[in-house]
């Protein structure tokens, strides 16, 4: 009997424990499934090691701007300084001009080039570039135009209208010397004999001419009538010529200098900046330029009319613009061409790929999103640069 309630004591002991058991994986389970996520650390940036890389770089705000004391920033700027903490980076930044910037990435005196240098096929071959980081247009910088009442004025004053006007003047005046010759001795109370008889004839072969006919003056004399019956019909044609020409002046006038975009570039003096992306585009398209060193000459050049429009990237024409020609420059709205804007790195670069995995990672974050929108509207530099 013992034996037997020893066995039950027994088998009842395994089966408490394996529901034990069992009751505490359920524990354990559910104790995992609402215990809150323990995020995983991210790993710190390497410290800056290596040899320090030589950076080109040229001052094309808001990419790129220098400040009074020497120090960089810009969209560019900001980009590399993060890619470069990202992987550890020491670098140094030194000014260049376009061709240096893509030559000297060659050539190997410069470890990478950073701003607002376009990836073009003649810079590809000669460089590699990452991936793009900034896609734009090229924009055309033109004059505002002005009011519509001043622009109307201002077409009086074309040398057109004027040589109208003073060749319609010398017509009236010889035919109101005809009239006098033929009307001092037979009507001289109408065309007096001195000076007052010519002003006379002149102002009746205006009236004549504009058909108004105030009827206080008129010939006598066959050959007087004769006259004034050849001036009725040539003022008709001469009427409408001198209408014609008028209209032409003033819309001329207000047409000149007048661009809305590309198709109108044909016979404008056109201005860029050489060895730029606009200048490849600007050769592709046909269009010869005026070449400026740098945005702010070529838009003081427009400002001054020594141009009818400035091509160059959008985004930093629209800048300069904003921040020091607004009374008297726009950017037309629509851009043209394509550009994307790229690091550029020496051909089979090791860095290209691990640069790359950092821009993107850098340009997925709200951070960068919130950067490009504030720089591009002005940032703090709206007072200049």
């Amino acid at each position: 009997m013992l034996a037997v309630m020893q066995g039950g004591n027994t088998g009842f002991d395994g089966a408490a424990r394996a529901l034990l058991s069992i009751l505490l994986a359920v524990a354990i389970a559910a104790g995992a499934a609402f215990a809150p996520p323990v995020l995983a650390q991210e790993a710190p940036p390497p410290e800056p090691s290596g040899p320090e890389m030589t950076i080109a770089t040229r001052e094309a705000p808001p990419f790129v701007i220098k400040g009074a004391e020497g120090a960089w920033k810009g969209i560019a700027i900001n980009l590399w300084a993060q890619v470069a903490e990202d992987r550890g980076y020491r670098y140094r930044f030194e000014e260049a001009d376009l061709a240096g910037m893509v030559e000297g990435v060659a050539s190997g005196q410069y470890d990478a080039s950073v701003g607002a240098l376009t990836i073009t096929p003649l810079r590809e071959q000669r460089v590699d570039f990452s991936h793009p980081y900034y896609a734009t247009g090229f924009g055309i910088a033109t004059r505002q135009a002005a009011p519509g009442w001043l622009s109307l004025i201002g077409s009086f004053f074309t040398w057109d209208f004027l040589q109208a006007v003073a060749l319609l003047s010398l017509l009236l005046f010889i035919v109101g010397v005809l009239f006098w010759l033929f009307e001092r001795k037979a009507n001289s109370e109408e065309f007096p004999e001195d000076a007052k008889g010519i002003g006379s004839g002149f102002w009746f072969s205006a009236v004549t001419m504009t058909t108004v006919g105030y009827g206080d003056k008129a010939p006598r004399t066959v050959g007087g009538k004769i006259v004034a019956l050849i001036w009725m019909f040539a003022a008709i044609i001469i009427i409408s010529t001198f209408t014609g020409m008028i209209a032409s002046s003033l819309t001329a006038g207000q047409l000149q200098g007048a661009i809305g975009g590309m198709d109108d570039l044909p016979g404008k003096t056109v201005g860029s900046i050489r060895d730029s992306a606009a200048d490849e585009w600007l050769a592709m398209e046909g269009i010869a330029f005026t070449p400026y060193p740098d945005v702010e000459s070529g838009l003081e050049a427009l400002a001054d009319e020594k141009i009818d429009a400035f091509i160059y990237d959008a985004p930093l024409l629209q800048y300069h613009v904003a921040t020091g020609f607004g009374d008297d420059l726009r950017v037309l709205p629509d851009s043209v061409g394509r550009q994307d804007y790229g690091i550029a790195l020496p051909a089979g670069s090791e860095m290209r790929e691990e640069i790359n995995v950092s821009m993107l990672r850098i340009m997925e974050s709200e951070e960068w999103q919130n950067m490009l929108k504030r720089e591009l509207d002005g940032g703090d530099n709206k007072s200049g640069e």
